[in-house]
């Protein structure tokens, strides 16, 4: 449940922007409602956000925190939050506390060889290693914000991004393995230059919780066994490769190869299909 006024804020805010609609219901489980069914005003201000420059963004609604349209949001009310500075003032106090367990799709990227190419005798700077993976988030942004895929966390080499049904779409699974292929690409995987950096990916699925997670400082994320299990299975993604979980999309992945894989604790194996460029 929400907190008292909580959901009252949302809702009024949802209606301040949309001035033309009327008031709607308040469902007992906010979060059940914007997580599985939608919010049509969060859905078009995501896909609007995602148009103007420029990083970093909140990872509810996509607002742009950066750049001359960040400044100008700021005004508006969209400044990152003094709880957690990955959402927008708007989003992490009018989202109520706690959330929801529903199915998601998760997704991780990984870099390969990052420590070789961190090392000095690399070839690479330290400059120039951080300017390569600054690249590789800039790549993996686009991608992933194309697919209304909510970014959860960019750490050193690594993207993990979820796909919600409320807001990613009714095929929200089936864009997570297709983001994870788009984004093979945006590193340059079959391209007649060859990747400019190496990239292993993962995509599973099931039921999470997905909500505001903390006290002093509030989070926006999912938890849960589908994470653990597709951050394990991303450990067995060979350069080029997505794995992706049998039954996340099968109507993707069907005629692709399989794999067998035993996970870190974990008894029984993973079946996987095998996706590249």
């Amino acid at each position: 449940m929400c907190r008292k006024g909580h959901c009252g804020n949302y809702f009024r805010m949802v209606i301040a922007n949309n001035p033309g609609q009327t008031a709607p219901t308040v469902h007992p489980d906010p979060w059940e409602t914007v997580l599985t069914d939608g919010h049509a005003s969060l859905v078009r201000a995501r896909r609007v956000f995602r148009y103007l420059p420029s990083e970093p963004r909140c990872k509810v609604c996509n607002n742009p925190f950066g750049g001359l349209a960040g400044r100008v949001l700021a005004a508006a009310g969209f400044t990152p939050s003094r709880k957690n500075p990955n959402l927008c003032s708007r989003c992490c106090d009018a989202l109520p506390a706690g959330g929801a367990e529903v199915d998601v799709a998760v997704l991780f990227a990984d870099v390969r060889g990052s420590t070789a190419l961190a090392q000095r005798g690399s070839g690479l700077s330290a400059s120039d290693f951080a300017a390569l993976l600054n690249k590789f988030y800039v790549a993996a942004t686009r991608t992933l914000l194309r697919h209304d895929a909510v970014i959860d966390k960019l750490i050193g080499d690594e993207v993990m991004a979820f796909f919600v049904r409320g807001i990613s779409g009714p095929h929200y699974r089936r864009r997570a393995v297709q983001a994870g292929m788009e984004l093979l690409e945006a590193v340059g995987y079959g391209s007649d230059e060859g990747p400019w950096l190496e990239l292993g990916l993962a995509v599973n699925a099931g039921v999470a919780y997905v909500g505001n997670v903390g006290g002093a400082v509030v989070d926006f994320t999912a938890l849960g066994d589908p994470v653990n299990v597709s951050a394990r299975m991303q450990q067995h993604a060979a350069s080029g490769e997505l794995l992706v979980a049998s039954g996340v999309a099968d109507e993707l992945t069907a005629q692709r190869p399989r794999r067998s894989l035993d996970l870190r604790g974990y008894q029984r194996p993973i079946d996987a299909h095998v996706l590249g460029v």
